[in-house]
């Protein structure tokens, strides 16, 4: 069974990102949305990302951008993916000539279905916890479930996340069998300074069961 897909978000240091790459993560995630703890600037980015290998993806997420925002991230020529978590439409994604990443907040009442319906042309589909006044890191995992229910096509392209960490991101990929995981304050010390030794830990876990 192939490895798990893992995605290392929210990193604003250089040394985590290092840190995400050596111990194996396939993608990390630079936040530029103001109102997140995580949130980087686009002066920072090559910093950030220097010295990385090529092999490891690099995400930008975003929340109800402008597009002279979105615009300038792509010129920036320093990302492989966009990822959107907030209102977008899919006319509004795919129109950056960069693959991407579609978020949608997992909630009891929502219609997945049509969600998925609206963006199938996401190369990703990201499955989050729905927070009131966050539009991800939150910390919280949410019924997971509801994810479960989906067809396997779907999930051959589904990446799990909300509240992920290394003692339950084992029993998250039995249950989900997602294509991949993504964690943010599951592995950090305080919002956007990471642990290495929790990335490890959380890597090592989910590279110990197949899907």
């Amino acid at each position: 069974m192939p490895n798990i897909w893992i995605k290392i978000c929210g990193i604003t240091r250089p040394q985590d990102a290092v840190s995400a790459a050596e111990l194996g993560a396939n993608a990390i995630g630079l936040v530029f949305y103001p109102a997140s703890p995580r949130a980087v600037s686009i002066e920072q980015v090559a910093v950030i990302l220097q010295g990385l290998p090529e092999q490891l993806l690099v995400f930008a997420l975003l929340v109800n951008p402008d597009v002279s925002a979105v615009r300038a991230i792509v010129d920036s020529g320093q990302f492989d993916y966009l990822q959107f978590h907030g209102a977008e439409s899919a006319e509004f994604c795919e129109s950056f000539g960069l693959p991407y990443m579609k978020a949608i907040r997992v909630s009891a009442g929502l219609d997945l279905n049509a969600e998925l319906a609206a963006h199938e042309t996401a190369d990703l589909i990201l499955f989050d916890s729905f927070g009131e006044n966050a539009p991800g890191g939150t910390g919280k995992t949410f019924d997971w479930s509801l994810a479960t229910r989906l067809g396997q096509s779907t999930r051959e392209k589904l990446v799990l996340a909300g509240g992920l960490n290394a003692a339950n991101v084992k029993l998250a990929i039995h249950q989900v069998q997602p294509f991949g995981v993504d964690v943010s304050s599951g592995v950090e010390q305080c919002p956007g300074i990471k642990d290495r030794a929790k990335i490890k830990a959380f890597i090592e876990g989910a590279r110990s069961v197949g899907h």
